[in-house]
């Protein structure tokens, strides 16, 4: 061999050697995102739940950092998915309601639809912004953005991801056949473990999107059949369907764990767990029902409540007031644990204040990235209090929620101890402090005026900056009919 030669395959094994350097160098953390569908805040042991049981969750609580005042942004799932994709709020985005929303045609005031039935595509996602800082990047599970091939992640920053509709018999867009005989919350975790396996030699971005525990409720039968044996607790519904889904997602997380773990990656992933409303205690708003009630639990497992009220109920969000659907504490307060070896102090329990926009700027640090300048991002990272503890004890968070749900439309800003909720049928608005009273059972807005003043005046304000949308006078208001559900129509 040539000199010349000699020198051209020295150079190729420099470059290559140097390749494998940078990329075995790159110590950016994974980031693994497990979000929950519709788990409140009460549903789990270590936030004080007596009868579910969930001993992954509470091993990643126990190796990492516990929040106790962690928000959706929205009190259902599309506005709430939203702002953890887009790292904004659902009122900036035009996605107030679910997708496609609800809608009562003869109630008091018209809500305002959906501004898209899908996430804007001019939105830079988190995917986007994760695959650009040179992260592998998965999704897996539900989605709830649009489901048009030009909605879909993989059209969003994705590098991977099979998504379905429907919450049992569901079929996964990319089809996958793998696993097709599980309950769907193994099915979307054997492709999490797949993703893992394929990107482990680099930094990876995995999100794992649960339909547990949204109904109609579902689980192995053995798992069932545990918690119909199992004392119940008084005070609390004790479903044994319900209880087993929650299970059945934390064996799921502890598959994840595990699979961490043995490939040598646990100590510099960051796990994330984090639910995207309150827990909903009883269902009966869809469109198509008049007067029957629904079964909370999937077809094939209705026979075991037959003739029993836990059919129609499955948990409580005691002890805050209300559910999912309710700008009440009960339908946006949600449970949050974060886990990093390299980098969190084990079993940290922190009262800061986050909201769920703000995994993106979040992120955006972990992966040593910045914000694209054209795309405004109302969260703030929360790393310094994940590594310090340290935040901002004052800093105001807020929600738009202009829909009849749960609840009437409502607004409401969160700032210290305070909050405030604004009725936006009646324009009145409630104040409560809660520190001294967390289920927000009396009404400060008469004792401090100055403050209620205060906070109205911010969340006013921060409605005309966001660009908020509200309900108008209905000219078709009938008493009578007031409560009858439709199909909501297309915004022109």
């Amino acid at each position: 061999m040539n000199k010349e030669s000699l020198y051209i395959v020295s150079s190729i094994v420099a470059l290559s050697a140097n390749a494998q350097t940078k990329i075995g160098s790159d110590k950016r953390p994974n980031i693994v995102f497990i979000l929950a569908d519709d788990m409140g805040w009460a549903d789990l042991p270590i936030y004080g739940n007596k009868f579910n049981e969930a001993p992954n969750i509470s091993k990643l609580a126990n190796e990492g950092v516990r929040f106790t005042n962690a928000y959706a942004a929205a009190p259902v799932s599309s506005p709430t998915r939203a702002s953890i994709i887009s790292g904004q709020y659902p009122a900036r985005v035009g996605i107030n309601d679910f997708i496609p929303g609800h809608w009562r045609p003869f109630e008091e005031v018209v809500v305002p639809i959906n501004r898209n039935q899908f996430l804007p595509v001019d939105i830079i996602t988190m995917g986007d912004a994760l695959k650009k800082a040179g992260y592998a990047t998965g999704y897996f599970g539900k989605w709830h953005l649009g489901y048009k091939p030009e909605y879909h992640p993989l059209k969003r920053g994705f590098d991977e991801a099979s998504i379905g509709q429907g919450y049992f018999d569901t079929k996964f867009d990319p089809p996958r056949l793998e696993s097709a005989e599980k309950v769907i919350t193994d099915r979307i975790v054997d492709y999490g473990i797949d993703f893992i396996d394929t990107n482990k030699e680099k930094p990876f971005f995995l999100f794992v999107a649960n339909w547990a525990v949204h109904l109609p409720f579902d689980a192995d039968q053995k798992i069932i059949d545990k918690y119909l044996a199992k004392e119940k607790v008084d005070g609390y519904p004790c479903n044994a369907v319900y209880a087993a889904a929650i299970e059945q997602m934390d064996q799921s997380i502890g598959r994840l764990m595990d699979k961490l773990k043995s490939a040598g990656l646990s100590d510099n992933t960051v796990i994330v767990f984090f639910s995207d409303n309150g827990g909903v205690t009883s269902e009966n708003q869809y469109p198509d029902v008049k007067e029957e009630r629904i079964s909370m639990l999937v077809p094939s497992k209705t026979h075991i409540y037959k003739n029993n009220p836990l059919q129609y109920l499955a948990t409580s969000n005691s002890p805050l007031r209300n559910e999912k659907g309710s700008l009440y504490e009960g339908g946006i307060r949600e449970p949050l644990i974060v886990k990093w070896p390299a980098k969190i102090k084990k079993g940290m329990v922190s009262k800061a204040v986050v909201s769920s926009v703000d995994f993106f700027p979040t992120f955006l640090e972990l992966a040593n990235s910045q914000k694209d300048a054209n795309q405004v991002l109302d969260g703030i990272s929360i790393v310094p209090t994940l590594t310090k503890n340290e935040y901002d004890a004052e800093r105001p968070i807020f929600w738009h929620y202009p829909v009849y749900h749960h609840d009437v439309p409502s607004g409401a800003v969160r700032k210290g101890d305070w909050k405030l909720l604004e009725n936006q049928v009646t324009g009145d608005v409630v104040l409560y402090n809660l520190k001294s009273d967390l289920g927000e059972s009396t009404n400060l807005a008469g004792v401090f005026p100055e403050k209620t003043k205060e906070l109205s005046a911010l969340l006013k304000e921060w409605q005309k900056e966001v660009k908020a949308e509200f309900a108008q006078p209905n000219p078709n208001f009938n008493k009578e009919k007031r409560n009858i559900w439709s199909k909501i129509p297309l915004r022109q």
